[in-house]
């Protein structure tokens, strides 16, 4: 490697002020289907697979996000991880879930529109 990268060389000469000029941005020179594939706008995150999460809104004791917190990055997938084991020793898997609400409705399927009325 070059003590000083920043200088030219015989591979990297410097631009003249003409190919200055007659530069172009990448993403005008490239061929359309690839500016497809690569452009991302801002805030914008690729297609997910398959949605593996839901966003919730959910009230913890500040002590107890404190906690998670404290322990550094990743410490929200630490809590769901918690959230996970914890439902899996309390029988709370998503089948465990739909029998019990069968059983409280004696088989029936309960309509949410009209069950609040």
């Amino acid at each position: 490697m070059r003590k000083n990268a920043s200088s030219p060389d015989a591979e990297n000469p410097e631009w003249t002020p003409e190919e200055i000029r007659g530069a172009r941005p990448l993403m005008e020179v490239l061929p359309k289907a690839t500016v497809e594939a690569v452009r991302r706008y801002r805030g914008q995150r690729g297609p997910q697979k398959s949605p593996t999460k839901e966003l919730i809104s959910l009230r913890v004791d500040r002590e107890v996000v404190a906690a998670y917190r404290a322990t550094g990055p990743g410490w929200q997938q630490r809590a769901g991880e918690a959230l996970r084991l914890y439902a899996g020793k309390a029988g709370l898997s998503r089948q465990s879930v739909s029998t019990r609400r069968a059983a409280k409705t004696g088989g029936r399927r309960r309509d949410r529109r009209t069950a609040s009325r």
